[in-house]
């Protein structure tokens, strides 16, 4: 068992590298693919907030069967069946993440799980077609359509507005001194709803909305005024050039943009990490003895050490799914990136709220889509699109396929 405990720690590393490559570089895309960040900047803040989301503020108690996709019930008593499939599962999604992330594109660490889950229960001698909810895993099929969708439609509906009323209009930067306070305040309600209202596992306060509301609208309201008199006050004696115009309000919607991106990779550290080092924490409750449960504790180094490994993914693979999200798909700009990322903090927050088991990679990737198509079917590069959808299609297969064959082979080896 000792051996076996050392391969999921390793297992455990190589995933959490690999969601550092894939997934997390999907926050900090647009924040690049707009210039408003450095590659290396975005890679340093993304790294700081998301091993602080995970470390801090992270759920230390793990769902080891994702999404209630197998009854806990169809291992009870078979420790060794129940770790080794968890082992096959946690590397499968970790090898499928890595050839997407070589491939430069951005898939679900959910997805790859549970694919990965249902490819183990297939297989398994205590499992079977039989003992997979069938009728839980269409609900969030479904959801994987919808969430993308959604947060194309919300981002469109944003950055119109952003076009219509500053961009468009006969002065654009005396619009955004009153448009950015506003983005500020909503962006503001946004990452605190968010954070205290069905949103980071420790901070949520159970409160009724209301109760949330009535913290948020006079805080925001401050902050509002905060903005509109720090804007006034810098830009009292400067005047702008009339060929300037559209690099300030850009400018100054790109500090939006970065708010809104180190928020999301701090949910995302807090909300995800434990999630996707589920199956590690359950191999690894199985094989030290414990008993079976469908929820498995996270002990803090573990949670250190999975924050750690995916940092150092980020770092060093990171780039090649930032470059797809933030500069294939479509062009961005300050403004287009901070439609987007609002659109994503904004859908998550209510399909959390609905109890929707949404990934918030496709919601990020189907706003920036949504703020591609406002501008017009010809600003989206089609043939990046359509990779990234044959990607998400394949994924569930291939780690169920993966996760079949890796259970074989790990239970054919006399441990």
């Amino acid at each position: 068992m000792t051996l076996l405990l050392v391969i999921a720690v390793a297992v455990g590393f190589y995933k959490a590298w690999n969601i550092g490559a894939n997934d997390v570089a999907n926050g900090m895309g647009t924040v690049v693919g707009a210039g408003t960040l450095t590659l290396r900047q975005a890679i340093v803040l993304a790294s700081v907030f998301e091993f602080l989301g995970a470390f801090l503020v992270g759920s230390h108690v793990t769902e080891t069967i994702k999404g209630g996709i197998i009854p806990m019930a169809s291992f009870a008593g078979d420790a060794r069946v129940f770790g080794l499939g968890m082992l096959s599962v946690a590397l499968a999604s970790a090898i499928w993440l890595n050839i997407a992330t070589l491939m430069s594109r951005p898939v679900s660490v959910t997805q790859a799980t549970i694919g990965g889950i249902i490819g183990f229960a297939l297989v398994s001698t205590v499992g079977g077609p039989h003992c997979v909810q069938w009728s839980r895993l269409g609900a969030i099929a479904v959801s994987w359509v919808v969430s993308p969708l959604a947060g194309a439609a919300a981002a469109y509906i944003v950055y119109r507005c952003v076009v219509r009323w500053v961009l468009q209009s006969r002065h654009p930067v005396y619009m955004a001194k009153m448009a950015v306070p506003l983005g500020y305040a909503a962006t503001f309600s946004i990452l605190f709803l968010s954070a205290t209202y069905k949103g980071l596992a420790k901070l949520d306060l159970g409160l009724p909305l209301y109760q949330c509301l009535a913290v948020t609208l006079p805080v925001a309201a401050v902050i509002y005024l905060a903005a509109r008199w720090i804007i006034h006050i810098r830009t009292l004696r400067e005047r702008v050039r009339l060929k300037d115009r559209y690099q300030v309000v850009e400018q100054w919607f790109g500090w939006l943009q970065v708010m809104t991106a180190c928020y999301m990779s701090f949910a995302h550290g807090a909300n995800d990490v434990a999630s996707a080092i589920g199956p590690l924490a359950g191999s690894m409750h199985a094989f030290s003895g414990q008993p079976l449960s469908s929820h498995a504790s996270v002990s803090p180094w573990l949670m250190a050490f999975g924050g750690a490994g995916i940092v150092i993914g980020l770092a060093t693979m990171g780039y090649k799914v930032i470059a797809t999200v933030g500069r294939k798909i479509t062009e961005i700009t300050p403004t287009r990136g901070f439609s987007a990322e609002f659109a994503t903090a904004s859908t998550v927050l209510v399909c959390s709220k609905l109890g929707l088991p949404i990934s918030t990679t496709f919601v990020m990737v189907g706003a920036i889509v949504g703020v591609g198509f406002a501008r017009g079917i010809a600003a989206l590069d089609m043939r990046v699109v359509r990779q990234i959808l044959s990607s998400w299609v394949v994924t569930m297969p291939i780690s169920a396929i993966l996760s079949a064959g890796l259970y074989w082979t790990l239970m054919s080896i006399p441990w």
